[in-house]
């Protein structure tokens, strides 16, 4: 079986406060596995090496990178979540933005009635959509 995930790769050990954020944040939501760095590994103690998650039912992966690059999260690449309930992306974009960066506030752009950008305090890029 071939399997395709998204993959965040976060640093300075921020992994599982993302991942606590998204689980509050969205239905759907849970830790699947996680295998954390031990005594003597490459990673701080604790800190997650490789986890398989959901986010609304679909499968994603991640890890605290234990090498510090010169590059992090870009907005090129983001996650789309489409919603039935306008209160419910109004929710969700006001959790995903606090601490983070707006790069298109909640507006009808014509493409959409209701559409916003965030990348949240975590560098991940959200597009959240009020579905026709």
């Amino acid at each position: 079986m071939t399997i395709a995930r998204p993959f965040f790769m976060f640093q300075d050990g921020d992994a599982q406060a993302a991942l606590d954020l998204y689980f509050s944040t969205f239905p759907d939501s849970r830790m699947v596995r996680a295998e954390r760095y031990a005594q003597g590994e490459p990673g701080p103690v604790g800190t997650i090496k490789v986890a398989v998650f959901t986010i609304c039912g679909r499968e994603f992966m991640c890890s605290d990178s234990p090498i510090k690059h010169h590059f992090s999260f870009t907005p090129a690449s983001s996650t789309f979540v489409e919603f039935d309930a306008k209160i419910e992306l109004e929710r969700v974009f006001g959790i995903l933005s606090e601490g983070g960066q707006v790069l298109m506030p909640l507006d009808n752009y014509g493409f959409s009635q209701q559409f916003g950008w965030v990348s949240d305090r975590f560098g991940v890029s959200w597009q959240l959509n009020l579905a026709a």
